[in-house]
């Protein structure tokens, strides 16, 4: 079950009896004490280095192969989000989180996406 994201801290809220982590943070913990539990001594050290291809997605537009063709230098191709609506943050093509779109350089030359929901287990998000 997700839970409510602090916007202040960047960080999920506290449970009982767990420190202020992060929910990656919670994660390990949790895998590392079910490793000491079952006397299964996963290197859960090497599982946490294994790398994920992570997308934000803004959008997506269907338009015809004629159309596409016309396509040039300047076109805007307008997609299916409006602004202000959260994009999707999917991670080896699965959808794990949603967020909205921020400045993260004050040459606003960068973007980021700050996580406004996290999705559950089963695809369905919690706010």
């Amino acid at each position: 079950m997700a839970q409510p994201f602090d916007y202040e801290s960047n960080r999920a809220p506290a449970s009982e009896g767990h420190a202020d982590t992060s929910s990656l943070e919670r994660l390990a913990e949790i895998a590392a004490r079910t490793a000491e539990e079952t006397g299964k001594f996963a290197n859960v050290d090497a599982i946490l280095r294994i790398p994920v291809t992570m997308q934000v997605v803004l959008g997506s537009a269907t338009i015809p192969v004629a159309n596409l063709m016309k396509l040039g230098r300047g076109a805007v191709v307008p997609l299916d989000h409006r602004v202000g609506e959260p994009v999707d943050v999917v991670v080896n093509g699965r959808i794990v989180a949603r967020g909205e779109v921020v400045v993260v350089e004050e040459d606003n030359s960068r973007f980021g996406v700050s996580l406004t929901e996290i999705v559950g287990p089963l695809g369905q998000g919690d706010t």
